[in-house]
């Protein structure tokens, strides 16, 4: 039976790219019962009436899955922030690191619009570049001008699923659209009102470029960490985990327990405060959630 990858999910059919064809597939009635939905990402089994149409038969073994957005065997996540409007977060860039980190999706930090920062921001942004670079992240700093700076992102996509996420018009169709001008992705304008963008993309969907497939997906307005344990978090935190191995007690959560090398790093300026901060703040969002049944 031939083999391929769903690339794009829409209206209950599923576009599979074997080779160089696309076969338009339905899913068999045995996803329904067994309540298992063929996302994109999928590599699936499937059998073809003809050249253009046919069915899914099975979905391999996933690597990892997201659920917001709908896409499966992820390799890489560019997490896009701009410099300004809005304006660059680290609380909101961890949480997307804690999220990609846990689902074994590689992490590329991309700041757009730094064209817009001047002075003592742009100095400041240039400073939380570095301690980015310094945990072990690939950091990019682009420009609105003429895409200036995404030239460097390229060879990240070769022979990768590679997903872009990040806040309402921070500029990832701008950016994407900068990679491959071929796109013609659709961009809005910042809302002055709100200071957000409103959503451009609808579904999801894999696009060749770079070598690789990309998705351009709906931007984030909430991050929880549902399926994410106290105990996890630190592991999440590249680090914290690294100095976690040298703390007296095992299972240390970094907070009240004494003789923790978590804390010690931080009072030594070995690892960054606000990360830290970042950490316990989420660390005590996860112990708050209300259990779901």
């Amino acid at each position: 039976m031939p083999e391929g990858k769903i690339i794009k999910a829409l209206s209950g059919f599923y576009y599979v790219l074997d080779g160089d064809r696309v076969i338009q597939c339905r899913g068999r009635g045995v996803f329904r019962k067994n309540k298992v939905t063929p996302l994109v990402g999928d590599d699936v089994v499937y059998q073809a009436d003809n050249d253009k149409e046919g069915y899914l038969l099975e979905i391999k073994q996933r690597v990892n899955e997201l659920v917001r957005p709908p896409i499966s065997n992820v390799d890489q996540a560019v997490l896009v922030f701009s410099a300004k409007e809005p304006n660059f977060s680290t609380s909101l860039l961890d949480r997307f690191l804690v999220l990609v980190e846990a689902n074994d999706i590689k992490p590329i930090i991309c700041i757009t619009k730094m064209d817009l920062a001047e002075g003592d921001w742009e100095g400041e942004i240039r400073r939380y570049a570095e301690d980015y670079r310094q945990i072990g992240y690939h950091v990019y700093l682009t420009s609105t001008k003429n895409g200036d700076g995404t030239e460097k992102l390229i060879p990240h996509f070769q022979d990768s699923i590679t997903v872009f996420a990040g806040q309402s018009g921070v500029g990832k169709s701008s950016l994407l659209n900068a990679i491959s001008p071929g796109l013609e992705l659709k961009t809005a304008r910042i809302s002055a009102h709100l200071g957000r963008g409103k959503h451009t993309t609808r579904h999801v969907e894999l696009i060749h470029a770079g070598g690789g497939l990309i998705a351009d997906t709906p931007g984030f307005s909430s991050l929880e960490f549902t399926g994410i344990e106290a105990e996890d978090l630190g592991y999440t935190f590249l680090e914290i985990a690294e100095k976690s191995a040298a703390c007296k007690f095992r299972g240390c959560l970094h907070v009240k327990e004494t003789n923790c090398a978590v804390k010690k790093a931080v009072e030594n300026g070995e690892i960054a405060s606000y990360r830290y901060d970042h950490y316990v703040e989420f660390l005590s969002e996860i112990k708050d959630r209300k259990p779901r049944y």
